[in-house]
């Protein structure tokens, strides 16, 4: 029979020299390494057989009588048959969730990571679904305990503001849940189930108004907003064929409306170049009001919430002509196609300088620099144009197709 060690002194534990390990009995030894720091280990046999040992801390921060109770609590998780350093691990890992454990402090973090990579825009959009539509439902929870269940009501309230948006909304959920399962706070493998929540959208061009007889209505129904805000931006997007999230976070900066002139930094623009698009006269005093209503806002279109930060999300906008009675008609991107095909036909203006308007990026690099540089005379003149155009439209005018000068 093995002799049992006798229990250690304070005096025996003092008096220690580095490069011993004395006994306390029961698995409970004090290392002392070379450099004369010592540690409470707890030796034991693994419910599966193999031998391990784990720490208790150091000493003397870690006194002898907290080590003798450190290690019989040890000898009880054993005797339960469970591995002491696996329930170790797991209550660090509990430790580690609730400090950063919140779907919102992950997601942050995600985004900081993720976005190192993104353009700028691209980091734009997903920070107005994560603040505007994920936190507000979710951020709360805890992402080790996040289900299915609980992000399905979310992702279907997003799907009615804007079903393309809740498609990204679901990408984002997915990817901050693999994000915390790699940062070791979710279990591993513990993925939700999404696939099928969102209502299947069919494969389609955005709704656009691309008929002349068309255009009364929609301007009517444009004309009808309430929201002067809401009723500018609408116009901005209708009069410049400009994309839905540059026209939200419009710039009082990026304006120069003595030129009748409205300059979009690379940063902003799909293409990643910088982008500068006419006004016509008739937008002028329309944004002129929005500056003064927007007070001390950078953003020509503020945010309701957050005016000095935040701008106007460009799902506002969707939603605005929804409510307008648009609905089916056309989308705040189907002012592009609107512009694209009427313009195109009824004013017959040269595909070149249309397409350097709505700044679709070209493949050739220098070809894309030959239309900034070379068509914003033109794309003056066909902005003016289309304005007088659809000006005419909504008083019944019969307009006759010109070409360009």
């Amino acid at each position: 029979m093995p002799k049992l060690a006798k229990g250690l002194t304070i005096k025996q534990i003092d008096a220690a020299k580095p490069g011993k390990t004395l006994a306390d009995g029961r698995g409970l030894s004090l290392v002392v390494d070379t450099g004369g720091n010592k540690r409470w280990v707890f030796r034991y046999t693994r419910p599966d057989g193999r031998r391990n040992w784990i720490g208790l801390g150091s000493y003397p921060e870690t006194s002898l009588p907290v080590a003798r109770a450190l290690a019989q609590n040890q000898r009880e998780t054993l005797a339960g048959g469970i591995d002491p350093a696996i329930a170790k691990k797991e209550a660090k890992q509990q430790l580690k969730a609730s400090v950063r454990g919140t779907f919102k402090s992950v997601g942050e973090e995600w985004h900081a990571h993720k976005s190192k990579g993104w353009a700028s825009e691209t980091a734009r959009k997903a920070r107005e679904v994560l603040d505007d539509y994920l936190y507000p439902k979710i951020g709360s929870k805890a992402i080790s305990e996040l289900s299915s269940a609980d992000v399905k009501p979310v992702l279907l309230y997003v799907h009615e503001r804007g079903p393309r948006l809740a498609v990204k909304a679901r990408q984002y959920v997915n990817q901050i849940v693999d994000y915390a399962i790699q940062e070791g706070l979710r279990e591993e493998g513990k993925l939700l189930s999404l696939k099928g929540v969102l209502p299947k959208m069919e494969r389609a061009h955005y709704a656009a108004v691309t008929k002349t007889n068309d255009l009364p209505s929609m301007l009517s129904k444009i004309n009808s907003i309430e929201s002067h805000k809401m009723r500018v931006a609408v116009q901005t997007l209708l009069y410049t064929a400009s994309r839905p999230g540059v026209v939200a976070g419009m710039l009082k900066s990026e304006l120069d409306l003595e030129a009748g002139e409205w300059h979009v930094s690379a940063r902003r623009m799909k293409t990643g170049n910088d982008h500068i698009t006419p006004l016509p006269k008739q937008l002028i005093p329309l944004l002129q009001e929005a500056i003064a209503y927007s007070g001390n806002s950078p953003f020509v279109f503020p945010g309701e919430r957050d005016p000095i930060g935040k701008h106007l999300n460009r799902d506002s906008i969707s939603k605005a002509l929804r409510e307008a009675g648009l609905r089916g008609v056309t989308v705040s991107h189907g002012f592009r196609a609107t512009f694209r095909t009427i313009a195109r036909e009824r004013l017959r203006i040269d595909p070149d300088v249309l397409e350097a308007q709505i700044a679709h990026a070209k493949k050739d690099e220098i070809q894309a620099a030959y239309d900034r540089a070379q068509f914003l005379e033109e794309r003056h003149q066909i902005i003016q144009r289309w304005a007088d155009y659809i000006d005419a439209v909504q008083n019944g005018a019969k307009v006759i197709p010109l070409k360009t000068a």
